[in-house]
This record gives C-alpha cells, sequence and structure tokens, in this order.
C-alpha cells in the first residue's frame, strides 16, 4: 500500500499525522495508547487516538481531497499564495500522501472530524484489516487502490468532538468544537516504553528545542503533544531539556549565530555577540579543501540554494578544557543526543538532528579526508533555517528521510554549511585552543619557574632541621633537572630548525621542479633523436645541450643558495648584508612571482642594514614571508605589489604586500604554532618558526603598526636591535 511503503517508521508515521494537526492550526494534540500495559506493550485489542482542536474537514475536503490518494491541496494553496493559516502557520505539507501514514500504524481507521462553526460531525472508516502487511488477503488476492472502500457519514448533534471538560497533560480545559480524531486498531507494529519515549523527543522536537526562554515563558503559538496511556497521563517530558538549555547557555566555548545572504553572497554572522562577515569568494574560505571539493579553486557561477539562517553552539570536549567549559560524563552525552536540526519554517526536517544522522556528512569527510578538518557532529549543537519562499527547491523526500537530491539546489546548500563549519573549526576554534594552551605552561617554561622553585626549596632546606639526605636529593634534583632542560630545549630548537628548512625547502623548490622537467625534456628528445637514426644537426645538437646545461646551471645555483638553510652552516654568526640575501630569495620565487604578475621593490634607507645572524636563520624568515605574500596576492586583482624597506639606521627590515592584509582578530595568533590563515595549504609553522629563530639571536618579528605600514596589505617588521625580540 501507498502509505506503508512511503512512510518509513511508526515514529514519522506519528510525526506526519501530528504535522498535519499543525497545518490545521490546532493548539494541542493528544496521542492515547488505550489498551497498553506498562512497557507499552500491546494486545489484539490496543488501540492509538490522535485528537486534536484543529479547523477540521468539511465533507467536500474528506470526499475530493483527503479520501484521494496524493491529491496535493496543500501544494496548491501555495501556489495559489494561500500557505499561511490563519495563525499565520505555513503549511509543511503539499504531496497529499502524509495521510497515509496511518496504514503504517495500523489496519483499521476511524477518523472523525468536525468543521469550525459545523453542528456536525463527520465519520469515516478505512478497514484493511483483512489483508496482511503487504496487503494480500487470505485467498492470495492483492489490494490495490481503486478496491479500497471508505464509509462515511455524519453524525449529528456531534458526540465525540463537542463542548466536554478534557483533561490535557495536568490541565483540565474545555474542548472546542472543531478537530479531529482518529482511532487506529489492528495495530500492525509492537510498541515499547523505549519506542514511545522516542517518539515523545521525536514530536518535542517538532519545533525548534532552541528557544531558550524562562520556564514560564509562554509561548506565542502554543502546540502542545500529550501522551496519555489507559487514560493516564503520561509524563514524557524531556527532564532533561532545561539541562540542554543550562550547558547552551553557560558552558559553550562560543556561540554563533547568523545568516548567509544570497544576494551577496557571504556568511553575515557574530560569534559570542561581534559581528563578523565572511563573502564566499574570501581566501581564508576559498582556500579550504572542502571549498575546493564542492566548487572548485574559484567560484566561478552563483550558489543555487536561497538564505538561511543559523545557530551553532560549540563545546570543548577534551579532559583539559578549561574549569569554565569543562564537561561531565553526563554533559558529553546529553550533547550527543543532538546534532544540528534543520528547520523549515519553524518546523523539523527529519532526521536531521538525530544523533546517529550525519546530513552533513561531517564523519564521513573527519573519516576519510581529515579528522582535524571539521569540529565532531558531538561538538557542535545548533540548527539551521529555511523557508520555503526563499528556498522552494529544498524539498523533503517523500520518504520524509530528508531533502530530495535536487542537484545544486540541494548540493549547494550542504556545500555552503560544511565550509563554514570547517572555517568554524580552523578560525574561531583554533584561536581558542591557542589561547587555552597559551597559558601557565608557557609561563612556566620562559620564567624558568620550575629551576626557581627548586633553589628555593634547597636555599629552605639550609636551615637548620633539615636532614641531610633531604638537603642532598634537593640538589640533586636541581641538577638532573638543568641537564634534562638544556637536552629537551636543544632538541626541540634542533627540530624546529628542521622542520624551517623543511617548509623553506618547500617553497622554494618550484623554479628547480621547473628547470628539471625542461632538463629532462630536452634530453628525452635527444634521445628519441639519436633512436631514430641519420645525420643530427650540429647546430641543433648545440642549441639543445646549451639549453640542458643552462637548465643544470639554475639548479646548480638555486641549490648552492638553499645550502645556506642546513645545520652545517648553522652556528657561525657573521655580519650579513641584509640586502644580498633579499635578493637571492627574490631569485628563488622569481618564475611564480612573474606568473602571478607581482611586482617586487626593494629599498634601502640610511646605512646598509647588517644583521649578526646566520645565512639560515634569514634565509628561513625571508623565505617564509615571501611564501605568504605570494600567497595571498594570487587571491586580489591587479596590480600585485610587494614593498622591501632596509632601513640600516634603525636595523628593521619592513616587509608589506597590498593582499587582503591581516584581520584584526588573526593578529595575537599568527606567530603561534599551527595556526594559519591559508586553510588547509597552510602548517601554521612558519611564522612561528621565523619568530622562534629571531628570538634565539635577540632580534624579533612582529606585525607592522599603523604609522610603519608601506602598504595596505599584510605588513611586517623585522628588528635587527639585540633585545627587540619578544
Amino acid at each position: 500500500m501507498l502509505g506503508d511503503q512511503l512512510i518509513k517508521n511508526e515514529r514519522v508515521a506519528l510525526v506526519e499525522l501530528i504535522k498535519n494537526a499543525y497545518d490545521a492550526d490546532a493548539s494541542w494534540v493528544k496521542v492515547s495508547f488505550d489498551g497498553f500495559d506498562s512497557t507499552f506493550r500491546g494486545n489484539a485489542d490496543s488501540r492509538i487516538v490522535i485528537e486534536d482542536d484543529g479547523v477540521g474537514m468539511t465533507p467536500d475536503i474528506i470526499e475530493n481531497h483527503w479520501a484521494n490518494p496524493a491529491t496535493p491541496i496543500k501544494l496548491q494553496d501555495k501556489h495559489a499564495q494561500r500557505g499561511i493559516t490563519k495563525k499565520g502557520r505555513v503549511i509543511q505539507g503539499e504531496k497529499g500522501i502524509g495521510r497515509f501514514a496511518l496504514l503504517k500504524l495500523g489496519r483499521t481507521i476511524t477518523l472523525t472530524t468536525r468543521a469550525s462553526r459545523a453542528s456536525a460531525e463527520q465519520v469515516l472508516i478505512l478497514d484493511v484489516s483483512g489483508y496482511n502487511t503487504d496487503f494480500i488477503d487470505e485467498n492470495k488476492n492483492a489490494l490495490f487502490l481503486d478496491d479500497v472502500r471508505l464509509s462515511l457519514r455524519e453524525v449529528e448533534p456531534a458526540q465525540q468532538i463537542s463542548t466536554q471538560v478534557m483533561e490535557l497533560g495536568v490541565k483540565s480545559m474545555r474542548r472546542p468544537r472543531h478537530g479531529t480524531r482518529i482511532e487506529i486498531s489492528h495495530l500492525t507494529s509492537t510498541w515499547s516504553k523505549k519506542k514511545v519515549d522516542e517518539v515523545y523527543l521525536d514530536l518535542m522536537r517538532l519545533q525548534s528545542i532552541f528557544n531558550l526562554g524562562g520556564e514560564d515563558d509562554e509561548p506565542e503559538d502554543p502546540f502542545e503533544i500529550v501522551i496519555y496511556r489507559n487514560g493516564t497521563y503520561e509524563p514524557f517530558a524531556d527532564v532533561r531539556q532545561q539541562d540542554l538549555a543550562n550547558l547552551l547557555k553557560s558552558r559553550a566555548v562560543f556561540h554563533i549565530e547568523g545568516r548567509f545572504d544570497a544576494v551577496t553572497e557571504s556568511f553575515k554572522f557574530t560569534v559570542d555577540g561581534r559581528p563578523q562577515q565572511i563573502a564566499l569568494t574570501d581566501p581564508v574560505l576559498t582556500g579550504m579543501r572542502i571549498f575546493r571539493d564542492n566548487f572548485g579553486t574559484s567560484l566561478d557561477r552563483r550558489t543555487q540554494c536561497g538564505p538561511f539562517r543559523f545557530e551553532f553552539y560549540v563545546f570543548d570536549f577534551g579532559a583539559d578544557a578549561g574549569t569554565k567549559y569543562r564537561l561531565d560524563n553526563d554533559d558529553k552525552e546529553l550533547l550527543r543526543q543532538h546534532r544540528i536540526y534543520l528547520y523549515r519554517d519553524g518546523i523539523r526536517v527529519y532526521p536531521y538532528g538525530d544523533p546517529d544522522d550525519d546530513w552533513l556528512l561531517i564523519d564521513v569527510r573527519r573519516g576519510t579526508v581529515k579528522a582535524s578538518e571539521f569540529l565532531s557532529n558531538d561538538q557542535v549543537v545548533g540548527h539551521v533555517n529555511i523557508t520555503q519562499a526563499g528556498n522552494p527547491d529544498l524539498r523533503d523526500k517523500t520518504s520524509r528521510e530528508g531533502l530530495v537530491d535536487t542537484g545544486d539546489p540541494t548540493a549547494d546548500f550542504r556545500a555552503l554549511l560544511q565550509i563554514f563549519l570547517a572555517w568554524v573549526r580552523k578560525d574561531p576554534y583554533a584561536k581558542y585552543k591557542i589561547k587555552h594552551q597559551r597559558s601557565e605552561d608557557v609561563v612556566v617554561f620562559k620564567e624558568n619557574a620550575v629551576q626557581a622553585s627548586l633553589d628555593e626549596a634547597a636555599e629552605a632546606a639550609k636551615q637548620a632541621g633539615t636532614p641531610t639526605e633531604v638537603r642532598e636529593k634537593l640538589d640533586t634534583a636541581a641538577r638532573q633537572y638543568k641537564r634534562e632542560r638544556r637536552y629537551l630545549v636543544h632538541r626541540a630548537e634542533t627540530t624546529e630548525h628542521l622542520a624551517g628548512v623543511g617548509l623553506s625547502v618547500e617553497s622554494a623548490t618550484h623554479d628547480l621542479t621547473l628547470a628539471m622537467r625542461t632538463a629532462m625534456s630536452a634530453t628525452d628528445a635527444l634521445i628519441a633523436q639519436a633512436q631514430r637514426g641519420g645525420a643530427i644537426d650540429p647546430e641543433a645538437l648545440k642549441r639543445e645541450l646549451l639549453s640542458i646545461r643552462g637548465s643544470l646551471a639554475f639548479i646548480a645555483d638555486q641549490l648552492k643558495d638553499m645550502q645556506l638553510l642546513f645545520k652545517s652552516t648553522k652556528q657561525r654568526r657573521k655580519d650579513i648584508v641584509v640586502f644580498e640575501l633579499v635578493q637571492k630569495v627574490e631569485r628563488l620565487f622569481g618564475a611564480l612571482l612573474d606568473k602571478a604578475s607581482i611586482e617586487v621593490t626593494i629599498e634601502q634607507a640610511g646605512s646598509p642594514l647588517v644583521a649578526k645572524t646566520t645565512d639560515a636563520v634569514l634565509l628561513q624568515v625571508l623565505l617564509n614571508l615571501f611564501d605568504n605574500a605570494l600567497y595571498w596576492l594570487k587571491g586580489i586583482p591587479e596590480p600585485r605589489k610587494i614593498e622591501i624597506l632596509l632601513d640600516g639606521d634603525r636595523g628593521l627590515l619592513f616587509f608589506a604586500d597590498n593582499g587582503p592584509g591581516i584581520r584584526a582578530d588573526d593578529v595575537p595568533y599568527i606567530f603561534d604554532a599551527f595556526y594559519s590563515g591559508k586553510a588547509e595549504e597552510g602548517r601554521g609553522l612558519g611564522l612561528y618558526i621565523a619568530r622562534q629563530l629571531l628570538d634565539r639571536h635577540d632580534y624579533g618579528i612582529e606585525v607592522a603598526d599603523k604609522s610603519e605600514r608601506l602598504l595596505p596589505g599584510a605588513n611586517f617588521v623585522v628588528s635587527f636591535v639585540k633585545g627587540d625580540g619578544e
């Protein structure tokens, strides 16, 4: 039977019926399980009754629409601009198949309905209890839709739907003289307390659970759902709903709320109340792999989905989370029950938001691409809101299992959310982790606090009465700690140096690779010519050999410059004319700079700038600055510029470009390890290592002040004045 196959399970079936009540402007729905024991186990006589106080149905609606399969009267109303109820609700149904959710629950249906201002009620009966689950009777005859027979009679005066006093949870009220009552018997499924509990949770999440008003706040448009068993109210209320609200308010690392503007194609949002805006074409987004996987290296078309709103609460599940954000096991378990919900016009799109649903493919990407690309699904609780008017192409599947794949509209909608959530992981959350990790451990190391404490303890032990054994052990511990610290510091410095060499070589080898390919191509051409036999033109051979020699000479020169990076020269500090190394690095990047049409200007002020350091340190700093500028300048229109000023009198090197610049909220983090604004292309080590290397020589690197800026983009100042390091 149509509805039995289209509706996934009993939970979805009940939700569909209650959505019908919502469309009918009901203010309450009462679901009664009659003939069930305390565990909600039923018997042959059990039944489920669903009542509401909606507008009810007239005989015309029953005969011409409800009883006709897939009659899309609601969709027709939407197209005729009648898709809003008197209460201002946006009608959810449109295909006319929700009514067949009844047959997912049972085989005998008695529907009693009374329209507003009608004195009579209509009673409709559908009985297919003589058929099995496949709708085949005992004679092996199949039931087809045109074989289905319904009986409809009018009862006047109304008996079921009348102004009688009825109980609704903990309240008593007089039933209005309109609404619908559906009685379902010959049930097709087994029930349990757990299943009913899940149904209730589904029903409670039919509308947004993120309206965090006070417990006593009255909703503007009430829509209450209660469950009864054998005439007794079953308080299935989500007792942890208030616990969730408390977690969202007090334990979230940050709260993000905003919208995607389809006109400007940008995200406009706040992070803990601070407004931000990021265009979809911003390099911080286009540089991410998730962006490239969905839209290529650049967005060459407009996105096909409409605007949407979003709200996310981000949590830290780590055991080392700060006291303010620390979660116990119960907190974590509660958060795991909620993911990112999708609501259309205030009503949930199922099953998005369920704890086992991964509609944004976050778990898939974390498992197959890179775990650090996104926060885990457990860490982010929130909701996305769309409207039928703004996103007509985002439609529910007939099976009520999420959105229909309509091509670009659905794919773009999912991609935009993935891109934004990936940015949340790499920007605000990364900054939070860096800020947290900076705290006391960095201070302890820089101030040599452990050694100071040991020295104080040894001094105190010299007082009279301290056993000799204690004094000796303290002295031994202090000596051993000094040796261990020296060893670990040396290892850390060596590791950082090697990491810096690797990054520098990587950024400088593009031209080497190109030269090697040119030489190999010329060599292969000569080999092929020789294999074909015949005379070889000496002049042509000479030209090819000279080309190969030129490529090899270029490679030799580049490698000679790169040798300066390695450890054999690292320890020999000497006076270096900075201008000469700047020129070397410019040559290393020559082909890339030309390809990107980047103009480099090098100026000197005052006496020549000289630094007492090593070639390796200075090369790594300059290579990193050039590499960063090249990355950011490629994403802007021409003209593209790099300007370098060497001020020998002040001992300063100014390095600037006219790219997008450094965001104000990024400035405190750009010299921290593993923080990068380059998305997946950045490792977050270049500037960190540059500062560490300079710091060991008592030099420093900072973001330039406004008064020292040479160009409107990123501006750095490298100080070669002793003691100016951090």
